[in-house]
């Protein structure tokens, strides 16, 4: 019997919502080389390539693009399930779908897969479904991950060409959807599926939930030095600005004893030295985080996770995280505002952020905080606390995000009246909300205030929009810090086409940096001397 076929299309959403922030500088792809021909010419076409440095006797890009990652957790516990039921998979990367470049696999394909994970609108999803349909025509087409697990009754409505929606955990269903469409057979008993009725009515099944300590670990063949990891589904918080407690409803988590196992198993079969967990809030409980600071110190992996600030709670919580080889916390600070905070019903304080913040500024254990501007009902006032915390005083990595309104199962919407929450344009809401505080213009505006502030007076905090693209650190014989003021000098290189927008008055400001790279080791040459080798430290 032929081997049945799957294509999955899983990965990556189609952009950064701050890429507006970056048109008409070097880190800006499609206007690049016109800026480096024009802004540039004065200084024989600089181009942000030709900076390298030299390592152990060998010359070497600064910016060396990542010859490999993480691999895409969506698609690798896919891959995983997929693997187990004897289901032969193609991989399509929905990065190429976003850019044009996806081809259709050769040969055979019995059902389309669509992950939903990281698509986040009405827009983005037709696009992928209209991929799909024109180079896998006439083939099922099943869709699931959090965007369709919120928005099945409108996709299954407007969308006659999807087949079925996987709701929740797809180790249940899949295997049991994929085998009874392989039979031609009824899918009616299978929980966790939404699909369509002989009659054509829309079905949605019972919702079940597997038991995630009693689930094998996603695997996977082959060497991998980095792997993601989940170590729940769901969340016990309920901050109004995110959906995920919609989509899975029922909080649950690996056992500390699981996570050891599991992450030991990763480094025996795939070499695995780095785990990156995926999970909203890795820190919580506070029992199972007692547990694996005991215990992960003895196995000796990397790893990296998203925290919340009150979890940072004194000096002892971060001596023990570096020692159990945690390199680094993802910490949603959102606001500095008290009021904001309180609004988004994020249950953390200013106070706590800030005190995360100074326990973690010069410990061993690093950190990236993010941060928004224009949740409902922040006013500018508000929102100020913000930027004088980032030009005044922080420092490390960070993020600033202007608020997107894009899902209506937003626990927000509670306030729409409170708030006078108001949405111009269905179709691109992201883009077209207002409030009683502010409206998304004004939003933008205030975040790129910020960032130009910060880039200008702050030498410590750098702003990450474009490091995740390429290999880290940039220079691995510096420090952490000198890496920081490395990369805080190349994005002051790169938006000089903003902040000084005629070249008179950029080049002399270009010299300096370049002086300022000099002094660290990194200076202009010619691309095609360095070394093609990859230069991976982290």
């Amino acid at each position: 019997m032929r081997t049945y076929r799957v294509a999955l299309v899983s990965g990556f959403g189609p952009t950064h919502k701050n890429d507006r922030y970056v048109r008409g500088t070097l880190f800006d792809p499609k206007a690049a080389p016109t800026v480096e021909r024009g802004y540039f010419a004065g200084r024989g076409n600089f181009s942000l390539r030709e900076l390298g440095f030299e390592y152990r006797g060998v010359r070497y890009p600064l910016m060396r693009p990542r010859r490999w990652t993480v691999p895409h957790l969506t698609t690798f516990t896919l891959e995983s399930i997929l693997d187990r039921s004897g289901t032969d998979v193609v991989v399509i990367d929905t990065a190429d779908v976003w850019n044009g470049t996806a081809v259709a696999p050769a040969g055979t394909v019995d059902v389309v897969l669509l992950s939903t994970t990281f698509i986040w609108d009405r827009a983005t999803l037709s696009k992928a479904l209209a991929w799909i349909g024109e180079h896998l025509p006439g083939i099922p087409v099943v869709l699931g991950g959090q965007y369709s697990n919120l928005k099945w009754p409108w996709i299954m409505r407007e969308h006659s060409e999807v087949t079925a929606v996987v709701r929740g955990d797809a180790e249940l269903a899949l295997p049991m959807l994929l085998a009874a469409l392989r039979r031609g057979g009824l899918v009616v008993d299978i929980p966790n599926l939404v699909h369509r009725d002989g009659d054509g009515a829309v079905r949605a099944n019972r919702v079940e939930y597997i038991d995630l300590d009693a689930e094998p670990a996603p695997s996977f063949r082959g060497r991998f030095p980095s792997v993601p990891y989940e170590s729940m589904r769901g969340c016990p918080f309920t901050c109004k600005f995110c959906s995920f407690p919609a989509a899975s409803p029922k909080w649950r988590y690996r056992s500390a004893g699981k996570i050891r196992d599991d992450w030991v198993g990763y480094a025996e079969r795939n070499g695995a030295t780095f785990v990156k967990a995926m999970d909203s809030t890795f820190t919580v409980p506070p029992t199972r985080l007692r547990q694996l600071l005991r215990i992960l110190p003895e196995v000796g992996l990397g790893w990296e996770a998203y925290s919340r600030a009150n979890s940072i709670r004194d000096e002892a919580t971060v001596a023990a995280l570096a020692r159990a080889h945690c390199r680094t916390l993802s910490i949603g600070f959102e606001s500095m505002s008290e009021d904001s905070l309180r609004h988004m019903n994020k249950k953390v304080t200013a106070v706590a952020n800030r005190r995360a913040f100074e326990l973690l500024r010069g410990s061993p254990v690093g950190y990236r905080c993010s941060f928004m501007v224009g949740y409902p009902g922040e006013r500018p006032e508000d929102y100020l606390l913000t930027h004088e915390f980032l030009t005044e005083e922080f420092a490390g990595h960070f993020t600033l995000s202007v608020f997107g309104v894009s899902d209506e199962t937003m626990p927000l919407w509670e306030d729409r009246e409170r708030f006078g929450i108001e949405v111009l344009d269905p179709a691109n809401p992201d883009f077209s909300w207002r409030h009683v505080g502010m409206d998304v213009e004004t939003a933008y505006a205030l975040n790129h205030r910020t960032l130009d502030e910060v880039r200008r007076r702050n030498d410590a905090a750098v702003l990450i929009i474009w490091q995740d693209a390429y290999q880290r650190w940039l220079m691995p014989q510096l420090s952490r810090e000198g890496n920081f003021a490395v990369e805080k000098t190349v994005e002051r290189i790169a938006m000089l086409p903003r902040d000084l927008p005629d070249p008179r008055d950029g080049l002399p400001v270009l010299d300096t940096l370049l002086d300022t790279l000099a002094a660290a080791g990194c200076r202009r040459g010619d691309p095609r001397t360095y070394s093609a080798e990859s230069l991976i430290t982290d």
